[in-house]
């Protein structure tokens, strides 16, 4: 069994900057990790994905301002986030593909407003 702890969301400025952290418990491989999202009444995106040999998907909103990075020591994926605009106000879900399927944290919430 695998469980997802996510941290780092809150309220940002327009034009500031978070980081998002997520921690698989247990000694696991990941195969691919990554961040997902869902604003109130759309549809969860992807926001992107990483592979356990550093290969990075972005979603088009994103790119350009956001970066996914893990660390595969410790089971943990960060999403750098710039720039940010009102538009990416979500819940950001962590994501994890391994052995046991897939698995995803609870969320955390990111509110870009002035």
């Amino acid at each position: 069994q695998v469980q997802l702890v996510e941290s780092g969301g809150g309220l940002v400025q327009p034009g500031g900057s978070l980081r998002l952290s997520c921690t698989a418990s247990g000694s696991i491989f990941l195969n691919v990790m990554g961040w997902y999202r869902q604003a109130p009444g759309k549809e969860r995106e992807t926001v992107a994905v990483i592979t356990w040999s550093g290969t990075t998907n972005y979603g088009d909103p994103v790119k350009g301002r956001f970066t996914i990075s893990r660390d595969n020591a410790e089971n943990t994926v960060y999403l750098q986030m710039k720039s940010l605009k009102p538009e990416d106000t979500a819940i950001y879900y962590c994501n994890a593909v391994s052995g046991y399927g897939t698995t995803w944290g609870q969320g955390t919430q990111v509110t870009v407003s002035s």
